[in-house]
């Protein structure tokens, strides 16, 4: 058996959590999602991506055993409740992960299995510029970064661990996350290579979003 085979089979042993699961889980933590936490309309929040900004949206997941990946619409790359709400609509067996990338700029990683959901972001710093960043630093109870202060390398927040049980380490993927040489669209599908689900995804992407 490959390594990549191993690493899908890994991803197919993933337990489906139950509702009654005592892990924090969206309904208990994202206060962000109250109306009591709308932006003020004077706030200036950043303007949706658009097609053209979007390198992919794409979700991954298994069904009844098999891998499997499909797009997903562009609202779920300006809206991380729209995202989450995507991913748990879809039948996987382990629940289901999902990859944004966006002008090759920044990628987000967004894992839902039962009530429990993990995000990641490959550079905090996005989060001035793309709604879909701002949530997830919301999401994380991150503060908005200085742009006065912004470095030229990436800077990632998140669960690290969010693909560790697939066999990509937290290492691993803070790596990934900070390599410049790479565009982050590439990197994300890199991340999706580590977990045996890369050809899929690679498959996918060129077929919808090249």
């Amino acid at each position: 058996m490959s390594a990549d085979e191993e690493s899908v089979s890994d991803y197919e042993d993933l337990p489906d959590l139950a509702d009654g699961d005592d892990r924090p889980g969206i309904e208990d933590d994202l206060e962000y999602f109250d109306d009591s936490q709308e932006y003020d309309e004077d706030e200036d929040y950043p303007e949706d991506a658009t097609e053209d900004d979007l390198d992919f949206a794409i979700a991954v997941y298994r069904e009844d055993g098999e891998p499997a990946a499909q797009t997903l619409a562009l609202e779920t790359a300006n809206d991380l409740e729209e995202l989450i709400d995507a991913l748990r609509r879809l039948p996987g067996d382990g629940g289901a992960l999902g990859a944004v990338s966006i002008e090759e700029e920044f990628f987000v990683l967004v894992r839902v299995r039962g009530k429990h959901v993990q995000t990641f972001l490959s550079d905090v710093y996005a989060a001035n510029d793309w709604p879909i960043a701002r949530d997830v630093c919301d999401f994380l109870g991150v503060d908005l970064p200085d742009e006065d202060e912004e470095d030229e390398d990436p800077s990632p927040v998140g669960d690290l661990n969010i693909l560790t049980d697939l066999g990509l380490s937290e290492l691993d993927l803070q790596t990934l996350a900070t390599d410049i040489d790479e565009s982050t669209d590439e990197l994300a599908l890199m991340a999706l290579d580590r977990i045996g689900l890369g050809s899929l995804a690679r498959t996918v992407v060129e077929a919808e979003f090249n």
